[in-house]
This record gives structure tokens, C-alpha cells and sequence, in this order.
């Protein structure tokens, strides 16, 4: 069980990972800025739907990186 657990764990790490790593900075400082603000004064939306997702699968990994956590604090008590 705790073998289980363990696997679902680095499994879970190296999915937080790759997510974060894929994701894109939300602002690059001041120019960053104004032109996000530009960005959404104009409507446009460029390539949200990969942040979206991106995102999503950040956290359902951060989640079973958690649970996986106290489960195995658990297992070795």
C-alpha cells in the first residue's frame, strides 16, 4: 500500500512539474503590464485555453501531491 502510495506521488511531482514549467509568466514586469491591460481593454484572447488547462492540471497535481503527502505521513505512523 505504501509502495502505492509512493508511486502516485512521483507521479504526481513530475506532473506539477512539467505544468509549471509549461506555463507562461503572467506579466513581464512594467510592458508586461500595459500590455495586458491593452490586451484585455481590446478583447482579444490569445492561447487561453492551454493556460486553462495548464492550470487545471497544476492543480489536481497539487492536490494528489497533498493527499499522497498525508497518506503516506499516515501509513508511517
Amino acid at each position: 500500500m505504501k509502495t502505492f502510495f509512493m508511486v502516485i506521488q512521483v507521479l504526481a511531482s513530475l506532473v506539477l512539474i512539467a505544468s509549471i514549467l509549461l506555463q507562461s509568466g503572467k506579466s513581464a514586469g512594467l510592458s508586461g503590464s500595459i500590455t495586458g491591460g491593452a490586451e484585455q481593454l481590446m478583447g482579444k484572447k490569445r492561447g487561453r485555453g492551454l493556460e486553462d488547462t495548464l492550470s487545471k492540471i497544476t492543480s489536481i497535481g497539487a492536490c494528489a501531491f497533498i493527499i499522497t503527502s498525508i497518506v503516506l505521513v499516515y501509513l508511517q505512523k
